[in-house]
């Protein structure tokens, strides 16, 4: 299964319906979207490497399964899409259409999980996964932006400035409850004691987990049930969300 990936390789993955399936970064790294159907629920994934940023939102608005490809457009340096039923443009990050026929539609995200394929895969034996076989000539061995994640600096400017707080680049996951946004530093979840602790936001209660060695993060609600929440570029969290609360370790 999948042999061309490695234990440490990230991968974008969703569970629905007791139907586990992984995306690899490097395969949406170069494609940044992905439109699949599991247990007869339409979905898109959608991933933006200049943001860090991994969604997956359910694809049917009304009677129709939308289609989503890459529009070659940004804002705010996120990707925006395109479906191919009506040409709307639709923002990754605001969840949205932003311009024509279905201008302020929302999609409903899907918690997702950003880990990586050894701590996907001991949790999900059966999961299936992305072929490399994708009907287009790229060396996914490569990173399509490579050194980007490293480095300060964006290739394109946004609204919002972030604070210097962290490196532009520190990934964050973040949640949102009824208007209110939080995010959770990986740095600081590193630093924090619990593995899984219990956090309120916007007077829900929530608990966070934490995987130090796979170095990925989810939200789970009081029944157990897995919560949304998003991982993206601390920069790229801001520009989107620049009134937010920020977690700090205790």
């Amino acid at each position: 299964m999948a042999t061309y990936l490695k234990e440490e390789d990230r991968v974008l993955a969703v569970e629905i319906g007791g139907v586990a399936r992984a995306y690899p970064i490097r395969i949406l790294d170069w494609h940044e979207i992905v439109n699949d159907s599991i247990v007869n629920q339409r979905i898109a994934v959608i991933y933006c490497p200049l943001c860090g940023t991994g969604v997956v939102f359910a694809s049917n608005v009304g009677d129709s399964a939308l289609v989503f490809g890459v529009s070659g457009l940004l804002y705010n340096s996120d990707v925006l899409l395109y479906d191919r039923n009506t040409e709307s443009l639709w923002s990754q990050l605001m969840g949205q259409a932003i311009s024509r026929r279905l201008k302020d539609v929302k999609l409903p995200q899907i918690p997702e999980f950003h880990t990586t394929w050894g701590e996907w895969r001991a949790r999900f034996p059966s999961t299936g996964v992305l072929s490399i076989e994708t009907g287009y000539q790229r060396y996914y061995q490569k990173k399509a932006y490579a050194g980007y994640e490293k480095s300060r600096r964006l290739y394109f400017s946004v609204t919002n400035k972030e604070p210097r707080d962290y490196h532009s680049k520190e990934q964050v996951m973040g949640v949102e409850v009824d208007g209110v946004f939080k995010a959770y530093p990986f740095k600081v979840l590193s630093l924090n004691e619990a593995a899984s602790f219990a956090d309120t936001v916007n007077g829900k209660p929530l608990v966070i987990h934490w995987n130090e060695s796979a170095k990925s993060a989810h939200i789970t609600d009081g029944e157990g049930s897995n919560v949304v929440s998003t991982t993206a570029f601390w920069f790229a969290w801001f520009t989107f969300h620049p009134m937010r609360e920020v977690f700090k370790a205790k």
